[in-house]
């Protein structure tokens, strides 16, 4: 469902709308639209009049301009003027007149293998209905719903599922959206279009063996891609995964279309020629289409082929290791992307001095702005700018810490590599490779110098500085890859560069830094930068070294609705408990939910590996980490910050302490 509109909408002449009567499967048929591949039909029911009104989904696409235009009397210039107030009437309102639904049409089997039909009530997730007019709702709707056809309530969000807790399911079946939508066939990821041959592979045994046929016009699918897969046209999972996972964000950063499609080993079953064959693929947030095509179309080498990526000249002068609290943006030309951001967000909450509200600031139509919203969601009453600036600011800090450690300049790896002369002399066999396009022995290149790399000794000098940084530690460190090549508009390498999560000792740091500094030269990542015209020349690796934080839970989330681009409200987020990486690395599958940072409220959208909610406080300490990361884009995307637009979203890592703190351990944009 969609949260409540912003803006009015012209209403189109034919309307089939109907007051009163009872509702029918072929009367619902007849006035419902298509919404992610079900149909649905919206709901307003008058409690003054004692009666429903069953919508024209093509002739009324929102219900408050339903209700003004045709109840009320009201003209949509009116609606507009006054919307904050008329929405908080029908959707928060505990007296309200009307009550506001969508109707949706599902099947499945029951426990004998036989279709069921089955109608679901749902309101928008902002809706804040007490349990006992969500009772009413139910009871309202069901006595005029063709008794045949089971109905159950779908709780639109935690509020709403606390409160009806205490509900029967006798007298209220519900059915959570987990539910309902966790085992469905086709899940779109990433919208997109590709023409291109489908690759499938069952297991990762034949992936292994075919990988290094796969070429840009090759759609790979398979039930989960590795993380290294190759730069190529489509991907289709076969079985479940997170939006947030690398290969999503691969897919995101990419352009290119992901979904998972459970049914495709079937559809392969019943059309064998499926599989290799030259194949449509589109995307889209409520439609995904596989269509084999008869011949082989004529394909162009696509637009990333001629992509140029022009990094910032790395400084490479000598620069002293740093506490991570003492850099800025500005670094990123020194110590690389991923420290330079957590250096900016200990600035953000030590300083309180940035305006984290350009975001709200921004003309959502008809409104001027959204400050009123995010002053009601800080608890603020009637806040002048100042003061909606300053507690955004205190709320964030209150919210969130940043992770404590140093960062190893550029400089410190080019001392190393400048330090030996077999890798001087790999690393020039490389660049002729490169340069002369000789595919065929450039992975054999880039092991050979990586193991060089991970065996050949420090200086003394570089030894000394990496032991320094922590002289005092005797307990687990955690070491990750922070370059100059990642993070970038049209290339974000997530997953690509190594981290160390497990360092235990003072010889484990030195590996574990030059295994970081390697990374930089896998065949995989010298590959994807050299198809987008990155230099070796110019690519660097800075080294993140901080103290490991034991964590209760850990996850991902992305400040909007990976599926839906347009929604400027949500905040998508994923969890699971211990670290972020299971997350991202898609070892297990994670807890999902959408929080709204405009309106308020939070939705499960799946429960993943472990198949148990959150208990409720946590879900309300999430809903405060999601408005954080959506204050903490305005000023990691805007302007000030060598952004252009605040709202382009973040992806930010995240975990949770045992003794119940929040860290941010990785912030950067989130490919469109």
């Amino acid at each position: 469902m969609s949260a409540p509109p912003l803006t009015g909408a012209p209403q189109p002449a034919t309307d089939r709308t109907v007051r009163g009567e009872n509702l029918s499967l072929p009367l619902f048929r007849t006035l419902s639209g298509v919404l992610a591949g079900h149909p649905y039909l919206k709901v307003v029911v008058d409690r003054t009049a004692h009666t429903w009104h069953l919508l024209d989904t093509a002739a009324h696409p929102f219900h408050v301009n339903y209700i003004a235009t045709r109840i009320l009397g009201m003209d949509l210039a009116a609606l507009d003027a006054g919307l904050d107030a008329f929405n908080a009437s029908v959707y928060t309102d505990p007296q309200r007149r009307f009550l506001l639904g969508v109707l949706s049409l599902h099947t499945d089997q029951d426990g004998e293998g036989r279709e069921r039909t089955f109608l679901v009530l749902e309101t928008t997730e902002a809706d804040t209905m007490h349990g006992e007019l969500l009772a009413f709702f139910y009871a309202f709707v069901r006595d005029r719903v063709d008794g045949r056809l089971p109905l159950l309530l779908k709780p639109a969000n935690h509020g709403q599922e606390e409160e009806l807790a205490a509900i029967s399911e006798q007298r209220v079946p519900r059915i959570s959206g987990h539910e309902l939508f966790g085992t469905r066939a086709r899940t779109p990821l990433n919208p997109g279009e590709a023409t291109g041959r489908l690759r499938h592979f069952a297991t990762p045994e034949e992936y292994a063996a075919a990988e290094h046929t796969l070429g840009w016009a090759d759609i790979v699918a398979m039930p989960c891609l590795p993380d290294d897969v190759p730069r190529v046209a489509g991907f289709l999972n076969t079985a479940p995964i997170t939006p947030l996972s690398h290969t999503n964000v691969l897919a995101s950063g990419w352009g290119i279309p992901n979904a998972i499609v459970r049914d495709l080993e079937d559809l392969l079953a019943q059309d064998r020629a499926l599989n290799g064959a030259w194949v449509r693929y589109r995307v889209r947030e409520d439609d995904i289409v596989l269509e084999r095509l008869a011949q082989a179309p004529d394909l162009r080498a696509p637009a990333w082929h001629q992509q140029r990526i022009r990094l910032e000249p790395p400084l490479l002068q000598d620069a002293p290791v740093l506490a991570l609290d003492r850099l800025r943006s500005a670094d990123r030309d020194r110590y690389g992307t991923k420290a330079a951001n957590l250096g900016e967000l200990h600035h953000v909450l030590d300083s309180r001095t940035a305006d984290l509200t350009a975001f709200y600031g921004r003309p959502r139509p008809p409104r001027a702005d959204l400050r009123t919203h995010l002053a009601a969601r800080l608890g603020l009453p009637a806040p002048t700018r100042g003061e909606l600036s300053a507690e955004a600011a205190r709320f964030v800090a209150a919210t969130v810490g940043a992770p404590h450690g140093v960062a190893l300049p550029f400089a410190l790896q080019q001392h190393f590599l400048a330090s030996s002369p077999p890798l001087q002399q790999g690393i020039g066999k490389l660049k002729m490779a490169l340069e002369l396009d000789a595919g065929d022995v450039l992975d054999a290149l880039c092991l050979q110098l990586q193991h060089l790399i991970r065996h050949t000794p420090l200086p003394g000098a570089v030894t000394r500085q990496i032991s320094q940084a922590f002289p005092a530690a005797g307990g687990r460190l955690v070491v990750r890859s922070s370059s100059n090549a990642e993070d970038l508009p049209g290339f974000s390498a997530a997953g690509v560069y190594d981290s160390v999560t497990a360092v235990n000792s003072p010889g484990e740091l030195l590996d574990a830094v030059r295994q970081v500094w390697a990374s930089l030269l896998s065949p995989r990542s010298v590959r994807l930068r050299h198809q987008v015209g990155i230099s070796l020349d110019d690519t660097y690796m800075g080294v993140i070294i901080q103290e490991y934080v034991p964590a209760v839970l850990g996850g991902v989330l992305v400040t909007c609705d990976p599926t839906r681009r347009e929604d400027f409200r949500n905040v998508y987020l994923n969890c699971s408990p211990g670290s972020p990486e299971q997350v991202v690395d898609g070892s297990v599958l994670p807890q999902q939910y959408l929080y709204n940072t405009v309106e308020g409220g939070g939705r499960t959208l799946a429960l993943g590996s472990f198949g148990r909610p959150l208990p409720a406080a946590t879900r309300t300490r999430l809903a405060d980490l999601s408005l954080t990361g959506r204050l903490l884009q305005s000023h990691f995307s805007g302007s000030h910050f060598g952004g252009a637009d605040v709202d382009k979203p973040l992806d930010i890592e995240w975990l949770l302490t045992e003794q119940g703190d929040f860290r941010l351990v990785q912030i950067r944009p989130y490919a469109l």
